[in-house]
């Protein structure tokens, strides 16, 4: 198979040989058909599958005739990590066509954005809030809007964006094609591509659920020891690049001075960071000026970092599907990864979620010659009692994760 099946024109070929793709992928293959022919589409994929591509050839194909300089395509993503990465992919797919693709997200200058648009763009990559900020200024025109994409629509409903992206649609021209891409299809998601797709076609690329080139350790440890533990790791396991996730953009932040103090070469990756700070961290581990990036949840969707050794995740994610995006940066192409996890007092229930996606128990690991003190790692295991009530309290957990994101968005 080779992307020629497609009939592209040419200069979307060239685009394709610039980006060093040789063989579609399996989403590409089953999507890209059926977007060409001007279908709705629900995408259902782990991340690191090539979803990306799979929409943005097609885009492109179209966008080659018609108007110039006017928004035809809006994509619109839950984070400007993914909202650039997409970008990017636009800007070297299409390198020989003249079409123009811009990115809207907050966090950088208003007036830059609006005079982007001002001299044209067909492709439109937006972040909800910022877009709905310059709709509301009338900077942005999306009358001629003919594709519509919504990418990593599960985490948009996670971080509660679901009112922002109604109020975008009520705005957008109907018919239109409109494409779905999510990694895991939780009610939302389900709700809401129900109500905007049009006899869609499904494509669906193997079980939602981390990649099965990932190997899976859990580490059981008090929390006042992870620290401690993670320096010990960081000695003892041979490592390439590494990606720890912490739950606070606090926890990051130090964990990054801690481990910068003790020679290492790390960047903390954080929502109180500028949009400049945070693409020289992405750019810094991607180029190997650092080995290991501290990052809150906001870096588990949209970072495209290739060899990706080993995802640790410092704090227990709040969900499972957190735990799946988190694990999908590493094992990525057909690489092999490896992800640790730290579990401490209160973590059981999370883990037995876990372990029913992955159908199986995940290895307990008690590394050697570490002074534990008190806590016994073997006897990290979920009581009878949790079990029983498990249903109610990750309810309760739940509206708790929800208050905070709607407080504190990453």
């Amino acid at each position: 198979m080779s992307f020629e099946q497609f009939s592209l024109d040419p200069r979307l070929m060239a685009g394709i040989k610039d980006a060093g793709f040789t063989t579609p992928t399996p989403i590409q293959q089953q999507a890209m058909p059926q977007v060409l022919a001007g279908k709705d589409a629900l995408g259902l994929a782990q991340t690191g599958t090539g979803k990306t591509a799979a929409f943005i050839l097609p885009i492109l194909q179209r966008l080659i005739t018609g108007p110039l300089r006017k928004p035809r395509a809006l994509i619109v993503a839950p984070t400007r990590e993914l909202a650039e990465q997409i970008h990017e992919a636009a800007v070297t797919l299409g390198k020989h066509t003249k079409i123009r693709s811009l990115t809207v997200y907050g966090g950088v200058s208003k007036p830059r954005q609006i005079e982007g648009l001002r001299r044209g763009a067909e492709i439109v990559v937006a972040c909800p809030g910022r877009l709905l900020d310059l709709m509301g200024e009338g900077a942005i025109d999306l009358s001629q809007i003919e594709v519509l994409v919504l990418d990593e629509a599960d985490r948009m409903c996670d971080m509660g964006f679901l009112p922002d992206i109604r109020r975008i649609l009520k705005r957008l021209p109907s018919p239109r094609q409109t494409l779905f891409f999510s990694a895991t299809m939780p009610p939302d998601a389900r709700k809401l591509a129900d109500g905007i797709l049009n006899n869609p076609v499904t494509v669906q690329i193997g079980m939602i659920a981390p990649a099965k080139t990932v190997s899976h350790s859990l580490y059981p440890v008090p929390q006042n020891l992870k620290k401690k533990l993670l320096l010990a790791l960081l000695s003892q396991k041979r490592m390439g690049k590494v990606l720890i996730f912490t739950r606070t953009k606090y926890r990051a932040r130090n964990l990054a001075r801690d481990l910068e103090k003790r020679k290492y070469r790390i960047a903390a990756l954080q929502g109180n960071m500028s949009q400049n700070q945070r693409q020289r961290a992405i750019n810094g581990f991607r180029n190997g000026r650092y080995d290991i990036l501290a990052a809150t949840d906001i870096a588990a969707r949209g970072i495209d970092v290739a060899e990706i050794s080993h995802v640790i995740n410092f704090d227990m994610p709040d969900t499972v599907d957190a735990y799946t995006h988190r694990i999908g940066r590493t094992g990525r192409a057909a690489e092999t990864g490896e992800a640790f996890t730290f579990a401490a007092p209160g973590d059981e229930l999370m883990v037995r979620d876990i372990e029913k996606v992955l159908k199986t128990e995940i290895d307990r690991q008690k590394l050697a010659d570490f002074d534990y003190g008190e806590f016994t790692p073997e006897t990290f295991r979920v009581p009878r009692q949790m079990q029983r009530n498990g249903s109610n309290q990750r309810q309760k957990s739940r509206r708790r994760n929800d208050r905070r994101r709607s407080h504190n968005r990453r």
